[in-house]
């Protein structure tokens, strides 16, 4: 029985090279005709021109986002100019103080809810601080989100404090901080290239 499965099996593997080879229903000089074409060598594949390596693809898609926004010409929505604060940004810092708790977060231009946040209600910060809302409350916040901030690879955010509490204490022990942390507070401007 298994001689016959055999016998079988190569009668269809000849049987299929024949019908795509075309041999089948074909006199004797075509098919030595079409087996030489088989032996020949094959045609040698034409010289790269040095033009199509400097060609760049016209539907060309950046598959990172932040690669134009790290080079400055990523778009910035503007917004009115009568917004205040200014839409202009990639990243842009919120910094609050409730009356028990300091809170600060990182809004992406693109998004509504904050990419990154740091705050005195969680517990690993708050068991180590004697209150949740002093200056030294400020500095920590600070010191854990540029932490957080140098771990995602966002290392310039725009941050504009409310006028009448940028020279409190807490506000600027806060901005040493995420300065110290290797955080910029600024962003570049926006590059415009002519095409």
């Amino acid at each position: 029985m298994a001689v016959l499965g055999e016998i079988c099996r190569n009668f269809r593997t000849v049987f299929g090279q024949i019908q795509r080879y075309g041999l089948l229903g074909t006199t004797t000089c075509q098919s030595v005709k079409s087996a030489r074409c088989f032996s020949q060598l094959a045609p040698q594949p034409a010289e790269p021109l040095a033009d199509n390596n400097e060609a760049v693809n016209p539907t060309f898609v950046n598959r990172n986002p932040r690669n134009l926004e790290l080079m400055a010409f990523g778009v910035k929505d503007r917004g009115w100019k009568t917004i205040w604060p200014h839409r202009e940004f990639y990243h842009r810092l919120v910094f609050s103080r409730s009356q028990h708790h300091v809170t600060a977060e990182v809004f992406s231009s693109n998004s509504q809810v904050p990419i990154l946040t740091c705050s005195t209600q969680e517990w690993a910060l708050k068991r180590e601080l004697g209150s949740t809302r002093c200056v030294a409350a400020c500095q920590a916040v600070g010191e854990v989100l540029a932490q957080r901030c140098q771990k995602a690879g966002i290392t310039r955010m725009v941050y504009r404090a409310i006028p009448w509490q940028y020279r409190s204490n807490a506000v600027q022990s806060f901005r040493t901080a995420m300065k110290e942390g290797g955080i910029t507070l600024s962003e570049p401007r926006r590059k415009y290239i002519g095409i």
